[in-house]
C-alpha cells in the first residue's frame, strides 16, 4: 500500500535585481500512521550532486491524511550555479518503516523555472493551502492549476466567513504573465506540463476564519475542487490553555522541570496558563517574590507572560502556596478571593482562586479561573460552588468564554464529578477532545453511570468551558508524562485547544 504520494511541484527561477535564486517547492500526502513521522525531499540538479530536504506539517485533511510541505530556495553566485532541471523523490519514516514514492523506480523530472505540475488525476488543484489565517491579514490569495485541455472559462471561488450563512463570489484571473508578476520569472501560464494558474483574491477583511471552494467552467462541465466535499479552511490562531499543578517544589531538579514548563509553552504557543500548588518561599509570611515558581517559570520564556498570582495558606510547613495564570495577552481585569470557609492561611483547606480577564485577539474577553480546590470531605462543594457562581457574575454576553481549571481533588466520574455535570453550566473540555462517545453519553445523553461511562481516567485536574461560550474545543493532550517533555509534578499536564463557533 502507498502511504505517502506527491501532490504536486513547483520549479521557479526569480529574477530580480537583488539577484537571480531558485525555488522549488513540493507538496506531499502521508497517511497518518503515528504521531511521530518524518518526511523528506531526496533530489539533485544538473550538476548531479543529491541532497535530502527535510518537509514539515502542513495540515490534516478530511479523509485523516496529512500534507507535508517542503520548500527549498538556491541563489546564484560566483560559485555555484543554480540547480536547474531536477528530478526527486520523497520518503516517508514512520514507525520503524520506510515507505516511498519515487515514480516506481524512475524518479520524477521537472524542469527549471516550468511553474506548477500537479500529479493527481483531478481536473483543477488548489495550490499551497494554508489553513492558518496570519493576524492582521486582511485578504486571501488562492491559486489553483486547472488542466488546460479543459479551455476553462471561469474559475470562481465560493465563500463564506460565518458559516455559509451569508456567502460570496469571486471571480478569478488567467493572467498570461502570472509568474513575471508574482515571483519575477520566465514560466509560461500555461506551461508546458498542461496547466494554468488561476488567481482570485478575497476580501476577508477581520473575519476569524474563510470557508470556500473553488467551482471552474469548461468544455466538458463545471469542476470542482472543495476539499473532497468538505470544503477549504483557513482561520486565525486558536487558544491554546494548559492547565498544571507544580507541586511546591517538592521535585528533583526543580529548575530543570520549570524550563521544560516553559519550553512546552513555547512549542505550543499556549496563551493562557493556569498553574496551582504554586510556592515561594514561606520567610515569615511575607513572601520571597524571588522564589516564586510561576514567576521562574516566566524568566524561562524568551517573551515573558503577563502573571497573576495570589497565596491561599503555608504550604509544606515552608511556602506560600497559592495560584497563578500567565498569558500571553494583557490582563484586563484580575481578581482573587478565598472559596472556602476557612481564610486562616494555617489552614490547609483555606483556598484561594485567582481570576483574569484576557482579550484574546479575533476572539475577545476570555474569563479564566485558576483554582486548586479541597477534597470531597474536606470542603470541595462548597468551593466550587462558590468559583462557579463567581464566574457566573462575571460572565456576560460582551465575554466569548469562561473556562474553571485546575486541580479540583475529584476524580472523573466521581460524585464529585457529577456535581459538575449536574449543575448543567460546565463541561470537561479535556474529556470532550479525547474521549467525545464517553462526553456524549454524560453531557448530553446525560447517562445514570458516569463512572462506567468515563472507564478508567484517573485525572483529578480540568479545563472547564461554561456552556454557551462562543468557542468550542477542537484538539486535547496530556503533557509532562513520560513521553512528552518528562515528568514534572506528582501530576500531569492537560492542554485544549480552541476555535470560535
Amino acid at each position: 500500500m502507498q502511504h505517502i504520494r506527491i501532490e504536486y511541484t513547483e520549479n521557479i527561477i526569480s529574477r530580480t535585481i537583488q539577484g537571480a535564486w531558485q525555488e522549488m517547492s513540493f507538496v506531499v500526502r502521508v497517511d497518518n500512521l503515528s504521531y511521530q513521522k518524518h518526511v523528506a525531499i531526496h533530489w539533485c540538479g544538473e550538476e548531479g550532486e543529491w541532497h535530502i530536504d527535510e518537509a514539515s506539517y502542513r495540515c490534516t485533511l478530511p479523509d485523516g491524511s496529512e500534507l507535508w510541505y517542503a520548500c527549498i530556495r538556491r541563489p546564484l553566485t560566483s560559485e555555484h550555479s543554480l540547480p536547474g532541471n531536477i528530478r526527486y523523490s520523497v520518503s516517508y519514516e514512520c514507525a520503524g518503516r520506510t515507505f516511498w514514492d519515487n515514480n516506481h523506480g524512475r524518479d520524477y523530472k521537472v524542469d527549471a523555472d516550468s511553474g506548477v505540475i500537479v500529479y493527481r488525476d483531478v481536473p483543477i488543484q488548489h495550490l499551497f493551502y494554508d489553513p492558518v489565517l496570519q493576524g492582521g491579514k486582511v485578504s486571501l490569495s488562492i491559486d489553483s492549476a486547472v488542466r488546460s485541455s479543459l479551455h476553462a472559462k471561469n474559475v470562481r471561488i465560493h465563500w463564506s466567513t460565518d458559516k455559509w450563512k451569508t456567502s460570496h463570489v469571486t471571480r478569478c484571473f488567467k493572467r498570461p504573465n502570472h509568474w513575471d508578476l508574482v515571483r519575477g520569472s520566465v514560466a509560461r501560464n500555461p506551461n508546458r506540463y498542461g496547466w494554468e494558474i488561476w488567481t482570485g483574491r478575497l476580501p476577508i477583511h477581520h473575519s476569524y476564519r474563510v470557508e470556500y471552494a473553488i467551482e471552474s467552467e469548461t468544455d466538458h462541465g463545471v469542476v470542482w475542487d472543495n476539499c473532497h466535499g468538505a470544503n477549504y479552511q483557513s482561520r486565525r490562531s486558536t487558544l491554546r490553555v494548559l492547565t498544571l499543578n507544580l507541586h511546591c517544589y517538592q521535585e528533583n531538579d526543580q529548575e530543570y522541570k520549570f524550563k521544560q514548563i516553559a519550553q512546552a509553552i513555547q512549542d505550543f504557543q499556549i496563551d493562557l496558563v493556569c498553574l496551582q500548588e504554586v510556592a515561594e518561599n514561606w520567610n515569615d509570611g511575607n513572601g520571597d517574590w524571588a522564589s516564586n515558581a510561576a514567576r521562574r517559570i516566566n524568566s524561562f520564556l524568551p517573551f515573558p507572560y503577563h502573571l497573576h498570582t495570589d497565596y491561599s495558606h503555608l504550604g509544606f510547613d515552608r511556602f506560600r502556596e497559592g495560584v497563578a495564570i500567565l498569558s500571553r495577552h494583557e490582563f484586563s481585569a484580575t481578581d482573587s478571593g478565598y472559596v472556602s470557609d476557612s481564610q486562616d492561611i494555617y489552614d490547609i483547606h483555606a483556598r484561594r482562586v485567582v481570576m483574569a480577564q484576557v482579550h484574546v485577539p479575533y476572539f475577545g474577553p476570555v474569563n479564566l479561573f485558576s483554582a486548586h480546590l479541597s477534597w470531597p470531605e474536606d470542603g470541595f462543594y462548597p468551593q466550587f460552588d462558590r468559583t462557579r457562581q463567581w464566574a457566573d457574575e462575571r460572565h456576560d454576553e460582551n465575554v466569548a468564554a469562561t473556562l474553571i481549571c485546575g486541580d479540583f481533588n475529584i476524580k472523573a466520574g466521581s460524585g464529585a464529578y457529577c456535581h459538575i455535570v449536574n449543575s448543567s453550566e460546565y463541561e470537561d473540555q479535556y474529556l470532550k477532545t479525547v474521549n467525545r462517545p464517553a462526553f456524549d453519553q454524560v453531557y448530553c445523553d446525560r447517562v445514570q453511570d458516569i463512572e462506567g461511562a468515563i472507564g478508567h481516567d484517573g485525572r483529578i485536574d480540568y479545563i472547564f468551558l461554561k456552556k454557551g461560550s462562543r468557542v468550542q474545543s477542537i484538539n486535547g493532550l496530556e503533557l509532562f508524562t513520560d513521553h512528552s517533555y518528562g515528568r514534572v509534578s506528582d501530576h500531569t499536564g492537560y492542554y485544549v485547544e480552541f476555535e470560535l463557533t
